[in-house]
This record gives C-alpha cells, structure tokens and sequence, in this order.
C-alpha cells in the first residue's frame, strides 16, 4: 500500500517543519507540501492532489475556518485541524469539524523537537487514519430527515454507544430523534481534552434529551444522555437498576481511553437484553469485543452503515465477528431503537 501523501498547511515555519519531521517518521504518510497560507494551500491543492491536510487555524489572510468552507465546497478533502484547544480554540475547532474537518489534533505548547518526538506516534497515527475517510460519506449521513420518536414508553432499557473519528455528525443524527424521556444513553467518544464541553452544550441545546457529561457517581437516568470523552478515564455502569456512572484510571484498551469495549461489558454484565448497542463512525477495533458480549446476553446490536461513515474500521470489526444485527443510517436508527414495536410491548 503506498504511503498517503499530506499537505501540512500553517503559517509558522517553526511549525511547519516540526511536523513534517513528525509526520515523516511514519512509513505510511509522506509530506508533499507546507504552505504558509490559503492561497498557497489551494494552489497545492491542485498540483500536488494530497489525500490529507493538517491545517491551522489562525493564519494571515484567509483563516483556517475560511479556507476550510471554501474546501469542502470545492474540492472536499480530510483535514485534520492543528489547534491550541483553548477555550476559544475548542469552539472554533468544533466549528471545524461541524464544517468538515474529520478530527483535530492539539498543538503542542511548546514548539520544540523534544515536545514533537513526545507527539508523532499518536499524530501520525490520527493523521493516516484520516486519510482513509471517505468525506463525501458526510453528506450521506444527513440526507435523510430525521423524526422525533413519539408516544415512546421507557422500558427499563438502557442504550451504549460508540463513535469515533468522524462520529459527531454521525451522533448528532442519531440524538436527533429521540424525545425527552429516551432511554438512559451512554456514549464513549474519544475527544482531545476541551473539544468535548462545546460539543456537550451543542447537543444539549439542539436535541430534546438533556446531555450531560459522564460524572463519576452520576445517576443514570431516563432523558439523559451521557457522553465519556475524557481521554484520562474508563467509564463503567456499576449495577442494575438504580445504575450509575463510574469513571475507572486504568491503561487503554484497544489503545482507547475512554473505551467502548469496557464500558460494553459492564453494560452487558449488569444490564444484559435490556439494553442495546450501537457503533457508528470510527477507526480501530475498539467496541467489536463488548458488542459480542452484549449480543451473548441478548441485547439488539446496530452500526452505521459504509455508506455514511466517514470511517468504518469500527464497524467492519464488529460485523467481522458476526455480532451485528442492524446496519443503518444514523438518521434512520432513533426509530430502529426506540419503535413502536418497543413501545408497545412496554406499556402492555
């Protein structure tokens, strides 16, 4: 497989030097360009046919947010955005990601060789992952109108799902249509630190559940939905009913922290058929384990569809195990999880 070829777009040339040597440690990523600014990025664009950019936000001109919507309507691309996640940075970068960015990365404070070489093995690896996206898939995942579930009865059920890169469109489809008293709903997607408190009140504004970050000791409760995006710590339900959140520091799995397999054992531990799985966009493996688990105990297992995914590594592992029952859109699953059939045998 030849090696994806990146255009690293920044106006420091401090920086633009520190991550192309970060970059090229990779053998499968080879830097092909560094521009200074957007009219210099477009013309790279063009000559050099990238598979990814890393772009900046703050640049002389034309700024990354600009040069990222003229982008994605012109000749769409992975990007990942460079950013310091300030509290100013992590609401731009989110921003970024709404317009078509597939992740971000956080500068390093220092710019530094040292700093640099503690970076690349994590930077290159988000970096060639996100050359495998497939961005037109982004339309896809919001081309269907999404319907709010009605006359839904709570059946002690609890819903666990997983997302990862390219997975905030994905999710924000899915949320879109539960109502109010939706089933208690956990979420692992992993998210550099400061990206996932803009996001939280994002949903919490637009969607009718309330969404609340995963608090240890939090009560789980119906209505809510709870996203674990803390890069430091698990997240575990520790019984049923009167469940609640348990945060745990422990080393990475599936070199994931928070991860979806952990949490999708307790759940299928402590919770079994009454709850449902579901992955959407994502790379890796992380998830795959604990949906066999949940499936083992009789829980309904969903995934997103190859269509609409950004990425599918996520997906394709779970469906390599055997253990998915449902591939769909994310628009179309709030009626998959929370239908009428559901409804129905709950208030019977």
């Amino acid at each position: 497989m030849s090696a994806s070829k990146v255009l690293i777009v920044d106006d420091s040339i401090t920086m633009r030097a520190l991550f192309t040597s970060a970059l090229e440690r990779s053998k499968n990523l080879v830097v092909v360009g560094a521009a200074s600014d957007a009219a210099m990025a477009f013309q790279m664009v063009r000559d050099l046919k990238p598979d990814v950019i890393t772009l900046d936000i703050e640049m002389p001109g034309k700024n990354g947010i600009e040069f990222l919507r003229e982008l994605m309507a012109s000749t769409p691309m992975p990007v990942v955005m460079l950013s310091t996640l300030t509290q100013k940075g992590a609401d731009v970068t989110l921003q970024a990601i709404e317009i078509g960015a597939v992740d971000c990365f956080p500068k390093p404070q220092k710019a530094t060789p040292d700093e640099f070489e503690k970076i690349s093995a994590k930077l290159c690896a988000l970096v060639a992952t996100a050359a495998k996206t497939n961005v037109n898939n982004r339309r896809k995942t919001g081309s269907a109108p999404v319907k709010v579930a009605v006359d839904y009865h709570w059946d002690g059920s609890v819903i666990a799902i997983a997302a990862g890169m390219g997975g905030v469109d994905a999710l924000g489809q899915l949320l879109a249509g539960f109502p109010a008293n939706c089933p208690p709903t956990i979420v692992v997607m992993p998210m550099e630190e400061g990206l996932s408190a803009p996001l939280i009140a994002k949903l919490d504004a637009t969607i009718a559940p309330a969404v609340r970050a995963a608090v240890n000791m939090t009560p789980i409760e119906p209505g809510h939905v709870y996203i674990a995006s803390d890069p430091g710590r698990h997240v575990a339900i520790d019984r049923w009913p009167e469940g609640r959140i348990r945060t745990v520091d422990r080393d990475p799995v599936n070199g994931q922290r928070p991860s979806a397999d952990l949490l999708f054992s307790t759940v299928a531990k402590t919770i079994g058929a009454k709850s449902d799985c579901v992955i959407l966009s994502g790379g890796g493996q992380d998830g795959a384990g604990g949906m066999a688990m949940l499936r083992q105990a009789g829980a309904r297992t969903f995934c997103q569809t190859a269509d609409t995914a950004l990425i599918h590594e996520m997906a394709t592992a779970a469906i390599a195990r055997g253990v998915v029952q449902h591939q769909l859109a994310p628009a179309e699953m709030a009626g998959a999880l929370l239908g009428v059939a559901r409804s129905q045998a709950a208030a019977a």
